[in-house]
């Protein structure tokens, strides 16, 4: 007995060393997590030249950040709602309603605005969605609802307002399709195949928590890298203008942020809401605005990008520091 108690009081030392150890890990991890997204923003603005050669990877962080995500999300609780009528609503009516009332002002600025509204729900936003504490399926179902209604009204609004090319209907729609269906898509069915043939695979991913905003800042320091760049070239023409236009984007991810969020508490998803109405598929938008639209409106959605992972950077410090 005495030789235990010996044992046991040489082993308790090292047992609370061990434990210290541990904590403080785990509040470096804290602490990196709350400033990793500003941190990843910092490192895409200063080192553009360099991290945008790696753009070629930009797809395959985002599938598997996305395949990661949607491994945590429970297929069988995906429903449309009111609140993602709403949504959608908001999405496309406002998007129109944005470029009237800036039109007469002037029809770049109009339009470098509008695809800051019409640009459907980021993929990533599960992502953020799931750090923040949000309604993953609620939030999944938008955003398949959100693509689909841009790749189909897109084209008719583009065909009125936009620069007219020789693309039909039926190939802007393909067009559009293509760019949103495979990134979209394929990590759910993906995720959905390993759930059900691969439990035990499926519940070593359901435990890596962190992985999938690892991915996430990786992706953004690389995506903001470029953007930056693109920034960079187009800065030009008219710098008023352009600078117009930035401080436009600015103001409606403000208002989409805030409105999403005020629409979800109706419906307990605030922050499905927030993140389903503020945060775009920028990448997207900048690919349709430089494709249909005057190109200089692409600094709207360049800018967005920006100002939606200020939002972000912001929201997941907050939520860390509680």
């Amino acid at each position: 007995m005495s030789r235990v108690n010996s044992r046991l009081q040489n082993f308790l030392p090292h047992f609370a060393y061990l434990c210290s150890v541990i904590s403080k890990k785990q509040a470096m991890l804290r602490i990196l997590k709350a400033y990793m997204l500003p941190i990843a923003m910092t490192l895409g603005i200063l080192f553009s030249n360099f991290f945008s050669q790696f753009a070629g990877i930009i797809p395959y962080l985002l599938f598997s950040m996305l395949f990661v995500t949607y491994c945590k999300m429970p297929f069988d609780q995906i429903r449309f709602t009111r609140f993602h009528v709403y949504l959608v609503a908001i999405q496309l009516f406002g998007s129109l309603l944005v470029y009237g009332l800036l039109y007469l002002y002037n029809p770049v600025v109009a339009q470098g605005t509008m695809i800051c509204v019409l640009a459907p729900t980021a993929t990533a936003a599960v992502v953020i969605t799931g750090l923040l504490g949000g309604n993953l399926a609620s939030l999944t179902a938008f955003t398949l609802l959100s693509n689909i209604v841009v790749a189909v009204f897109s084209p008719i609004i583009f065909s009125f307002i936009g620069n007219h090319n020789e693309l039909s209907f039926f190939q802007t729609l393909i067009s559009i399709l293509s760019e949103v269906f495979p990134m979209l898509a394929l990590p759910i069915l993906l995720a959905y195949i390993v759930k059900k043939v691969t439990p035990k695979v499926h519940a070593k991913i359901e435990s890596i928590h962190n992985l999938s905003f690892y991915l996430w800042a990786v992706a953004l320091v690389i995506v903001l890298a470029k953007t930056i760049l693109f920034l960079k070239a187009h800065l030009h023409t008219d710098l008023k203008i352009e600078l117009i236009i930035a401080g436009l984007a600015l103001v409606v991810c403000i208002t989409q942020f805030l409105l999403g969020r005020k629409v979800g508490s109706k419906f307990d998803n605030t922050i499905a809401g927030g993140q389903g109405l503020g945060q775009k598929n920028t990448v997207l938008a900048i690919w349709m605005a430089q494709s249909y639209l005057d190109p200089i409106s692409s600094i709207g959605p360049g800018a967005y990008i920006v100002w939606q992972n200020s939002v972000n950077s912001f929201q997941l410090w907050l939520k860390n520091r509680r």
